[in-house]
C-alpha cells in the first residue's frame, strides 16, 4: 500500500435508543407474523396432500423433505419472534436506566 492511499474512516457505533429498539422490534415482529402465516399454510398444505406412493423410499424422502421445509419455516418464525422480544426488553432496559449526564460539566 502506498502512503498516499486514503485510510478508511472508522465509524463510531451508534448507541441504541428506545425508539430504534421499538422500530426494530416492530419490523422483526412483522416478519415473524408473516413467517408464522407461511408456516401454518405449509403445514395445512402438507397435511391435506398425503404422499401417494407405496414405495417406502419415496415415503421416507417425502417425509424428510416435508420435515426440513416445515422446520426451516418454524425456525425463521421463532428467530424473528425472539429478536422482537429481545428488542422490546432492551427498550425497557434503556428506558429504566439512568441516562448519563451529557454535559460533563460544560456550561
Amino acid at each position: 500500500m502506498s502512503e498516499d492511499s486514503p485510510k478508511p474512516e472508522k465509524k463510531e457505533p451508534v448507541p441504541p435508543t428506545p425508539l430504534r429498539c421499538l422500530v426494530g422490534s416492530g419490523i422483526s415482529a412483522t416478519l415473524a407474523w408473516g413467517l408464522y402465516l407461511l408456516t401454518s399454510a405449509i403445514a395445512v398444505s402438507f397435511a391435506s396432500k398425503p404422499v401417494l406412493s407405496d414405495k417406502p423410499i419415496v415415503q421416507r424422502i417425502a417425509s424428510a423433505v416435508r420435515t426440513l421445509v416445515l422446520g426451516l419455516a418454524s425456525m425463521g418464525t421463532f428467530i424473528f419472534a425472539f429478536v422482537a422480544i429481545g428488542l422490546i426488553l432492551l427498550m425497557v432496559q434503556l428506558i429504566l436506566q439512568k441516562q448519563p449526564d451529557r454535559n460533563n460539566g460544560e456550561s
